[in-house]
């Protein structure tokens, strides 16, 4: 049967068009229709790259008898998590009171309402190693629902009822360096001090936690490039192109998940970069380019892990061979969906590595990229959504996550071109509300606290980022405000687990100590001067025209206020503070202006 899902604007719902299950997509419509029939939604999720969701719908949702079964007990919806991380967030939440083995394909059932009772991830056609087979679990969750149906709904109550009260717990003040020294401790306790990075199997980058460790503030650089170093001469790393997988199945990061995700080498390009390591950052920079880019200038969201080898499926068999072997095959499919925030990683890494190595090309390919984004990615009314595919621009609203990421990677556009313009619309952004899944929001179903750093910064995490960049340019004291309080407002939280909330732990270092601020006032981009103030290690680092500085004054970045009097000289400033200027390279190698940590401007 053809389901309604081939029109999407999902590759992952696509796959699942050709499904016997009468699948849905997430709508309003879906739980209506859940009501008046008075049967449980079966909510799937997964992603395109995802090996167990494609193992489950082979086994499962492709087999006509499991098929009618779901057909005739649930109303079926298919979500793809990259396109409703909302929606997601809010099921893996609930999922959380039933199992601590969470991940993808998770499988959710909720009542007509939306109140979850029952979740699971990935279960086999015949029951195994403990595991029931799925069919036993569609038939006990629609017994449940026929035979204990006050059961069923008190179990929802509870599930929603656990997380407002978790939603609404007391916060903290903003933690000192100290605080985040001690946090960055626990973090390092943890590392794998044979195999490098942290923790034991199934083992993850964890780009989010390496970047707050790179913080000065945190001091937990030598980590770091433990952990790069072990990364990049693994298998997680392909040889041929320079991209990580996902992650690697053993400690020794051994046996990758073969899957290739925009997230992952867009924060890994920050790692290499700040870690000195232009020969990694190259190698990610190039499968950016040359794999997830997308026509348009854009990057797709993921390459599979599975492609065709004669005739058969394979996990990861186009990646064991080497370049001349992968030439004889097609492939693994790229999701070309174009993310909103995540493409805003990869403009601010690519622009700001550009920028520091000299490889023009890839601020041009986050020029591109920045550009179809603000273009494509709009609803008719104007306002920014979650993706496109092809193009065309999906319903998904865009989150807090997209608007503060993208917003980051402009203003890394703005420093790395000397382009003001981008700036001025990193604040267009900053300024727009995301709203909330319309779905979510109608049916009453509850979140939770969102607010953990996983494989990608939690929304408050992305926005206080963006928001901190700002002040630093000069936009005004609000914006520092605003971060602040973001950072507050799971402070908690972040100190108590530091390893899950690394993105936020960045932002509040950024605010704990002052920041320095390098501007470099040059008629050509290239020189001595230019190279030395790309090298500086310092918050805000840029090279303009007196021009270009006029400009950004004009838009409101004090920062730059008064420094297009003079070209060929750097401007060397702590906490907004600036050394006379100099024409002399070598001054920059000099400790930038003193002031105490956490000292006010």
């Amino acid at each position: 049967m053809t389901n309604r899902l081939a029109d999407t604007l999902s590759p992952y719902l696509r796959a699942h068009a050709e499904n016997p299950v009468d699948w849905r997509p997430w709508s309003t419509e879906a739980f209506d229709e859940a009501v008046r029939r008075d049967v449980p939604l079966l909510i799937s999720i997964g992603y395109s790259p995802c090996h167990w969701c494609h193992v489950m719908a082979r086994e499962s949702f492709s087999d006509a008898a499991t098929a009618a079964q779901i057909n005739e007990g649930f109303v079926a919806v298919k979500i793809d998590r990259e396109q409703h991380p909302e929606v997601d967030a809010a099921f893996m939440a609930a999922a959380s009171a039933f199992t601590q083995n969470l991940g993808w394909p998770l499988t959710v059932f909720t009542t007509p309402q939306g109140g979850t009772f029952y979740t699971g991830t990935y279960w086999p056609p015949e029951a195994r190693g403990g595991t029931p087979a799925f069919r036993d679990v569609l038939t006990a969750v629609r017994e449940a629902w026929t035979d204990r149906h006050d059961e069923v709904l008190a179990s929802a109550d509870a599930v929603a009822d656990a997380l407002r009260a978790a939603a609404h717990a007391p916060e903290p003040q903003l933690p000192d360096v100290s605080a985040l020294r001690a946090a960055a401790g626990t973090i390092i306790e943890r590392e794998d001090r044979l195999f490098g990075g942290f923790g034991g199997a199934p083992k993850f980058p964890m780009a989010t936690t390496l970047r707050f460790l790179q913080h000065p503030a945190a001091g937990g650089t030598d980590a770091v490039d433990r952990a790069l170093a072990a990364m990049a001469g693994s298998e997680l790393r392909d040889p041929v192109d320079g991209g990580f997988f996902r992650y690697a199945t053993q400690r020794d990061w051994t046996v990758p998940h073969y899957e290739r995700m925009l997230t992952d080498n867009a924060q890994l390009l920050e790692v290499a970069l700040d870690a000195g390591r232009a020969d990694i950052a190259a190698g990610v920079a190039g499968f950016l380019l040359n794999v997830l880019r997308r026509e348009g200038g854009a990057f797709g969201a993921a390459q599979d892990s599975e492609s065709w080898i004669d005739g058969e499926r394979s996990e990861g068999g186009y990646y064991r061979r080497d370049a001349a072997g992968r030439g004889e095959l097609e492939p693994p499919a790229v999701d070309g969906k174009v993310l909103t925030g995540w493409n805003g990683l990869a403009i601010g890494a690519l622009a700001r590595a550009g920028a520091v190595l000299g490889e023009s090309s890839w601020v041009d390919a986050a020029t591109g990229a920045a550009a179809h984004v603000l273009r494509v990615n709009r609803s008719a009314p104007g306002d920014l959504v979650r993706s496109s595919l092809d193009g065309v621009a999906a319903d998904a609203v865009a989150t807090t996550a997209d608007l503060g990421l993208l917003a980051d990677g402009l203003f890394a556009l703005a420093l790395a071109t000397g382009d003001a313009a981008w700036a001025s619309r990193a604040l267009g952004v900053l300024g727009t509300r995301a709203a909330s899944d319309p779905v979510l929001a109608g049916r009453g179903i509850v979140r939770g606290a969102d607010d953990g750093d996983g494989d990608l910064p939690s929304g408050p995490a992305a926005l206080a980022s963006a928001h901190l960049t700002a002040w630093r340019l000069g936009a005004g004291e609000s914006h520092r405000a605003q971060a602040e309080q973001l950072v507050a407002s799971v402070a908690g939280r972040a100190l108590q687990h530091p390893i899950a909330y690394g993105a936020i732990l960045r932002v509040a270092a950024g605010l704990a100590q002052p920041p320095r601020q390098v501007v470099a006032v040059v008629t050509s981009r290239d020189g001595a001067l230019a190279d030395a103030a790309r090298a500086a290690d310092a918050d805000v680092v840029t090279v303009v025209s007196p021009e270009q500085a006029r400009t950004f004054a004009d838009a409101g970045f004090e920062l730059f206020e008064g420094k297009d009097a003079a070209e060929g000289v750097v401007y060397d400033c702590r906490d907004f503070v600036c050394r006379l200027p100099t024409a002399d390279p070598r001054a920059l190698r000099l400790a930038p202006l003193a002031r105490e940590p956490g000292s006010g401007r």
